[in-house]
């Protein structure tokens, strides 16, 4: 365990002092402890800024997107293949789905781009059937959903792990005991198998709240230029543009360390909410 261990002290642990930079007007000539203190300077300005709402904005719309749409398909994935019989089925279809996550998001916005471009296979197609054409990828009103889509086909199959462990451990006499008493499958999904799983769905859904504010750098970065700022700015992409491009390294940390600090207010507060109903939830 020392390895992992030693990992976390230093890179999560020993990284929050860096959280300092956001309280001051950082000079990387001067260092940490010779930039000038700020105190909540960059904050006033950061809520006082236009662009960084509008980021906020985008990240909370695609955030609640992906929750609503991306969710819930690893769980219907898993129940699928926790219903197949065939062994050898089961591990194909396995394969299948898992692959894309082992891809980077240069690939996979590469292999959209090649389909859904307006010089794509589908337009490519239209134009030659005598159809009209579809502009998605520099479109900003599919921008959106095209993401949360990138997403799903990426992540949604190794997102089923979990969730097949859990179904591995749920009895199956349970399942015959219901039959027995005349339950069809609409109804051992929902009296056996969501009691069953419903501890671990809870704890992926809080888990992905704290979360909520990071929806994809590299993702977002690829296609940011596409559609431009005012629809493909997110968080992630406005520290980076601040801190790394325009080198306001003290303005960008106070940008992330807001993002942080959402994340964690969000977590106790599902945490709480968890136990007043009745759930585990992260931590007690």
């Amino acid at each position: 365990m020392l390895p992992g261990l030693v990992y976390f002290l230093v890179f999560h642990y020993g990284a929050f002092l860096g959280n300092a930079v956001a309280f001051k007007e950082y000079d990387p000539f001067a260092g940490l402890w010779g930039s000038p203190w700020v105190g909540g300077g960059n904050f006033s300005r950061m809520f006082g800024d236009p662009d960084f709402w509008h980021a906020t904005w985008n990240t909370l719309y695609i955030a609640v997107l992906q929750l609503v749409f991306y969710f819930p398909v690893p769980l219907a994935i898993a129940l699928l293949l926790h219903s197949l019989t065939s062994d050898l089925l089961r591990r194909f279809v396995q394969s299948v789905v898992y692959l894309p996550h082992f891809l980077s998001w240069v690939i996979v916005v590469a292999l959209f781009q090649q389909v859904l471009s307006d010089t794509g296979l589908l337009n490519s197609f239209l134009g030659d059937s005598g159809l009209h054409t579809v502009d998605i990828i520099g479109n900003p009103d599919a921008y959106r959903p095209l993401v949360v889509a990138e997403v799903i086909w990426k992540d949604a199959g190794w997102g089923t792990i979990i969730f097949l462990a859990a179904l591995m451990q749920v009895d199956e006499q349970q399942y015959e005991a219901a039959a027995i008493d005349g339950a069809g499958p609409w109804r051992r999904f929902w009296h056996v198998t969501l009691p069953s799983i419903r501890p671990i769905v809870v704890l992926l859904l809080i888990m992905r709240l704290g979360d909520i504010l990071s929806v994809g750098f590299e993702q977002m970065l690829l296609q940011r230029q596409s559609v431009g700022p005012e629809v493909g700015e997110v968080l992630d992409t406005f520290v980076f543009w601040q801190g790394i491009v325009a080198g306001d390294t003290g303005y960008a940390a106070a940008a992330g360390l807001f993002k942080g600090l959402v994340g964690a207010l969000l977590v106790f507060v599902a945490n709480r909410v968890a136990h007043r109903l009745g759930e585990q939830g992260v931590y007690k």
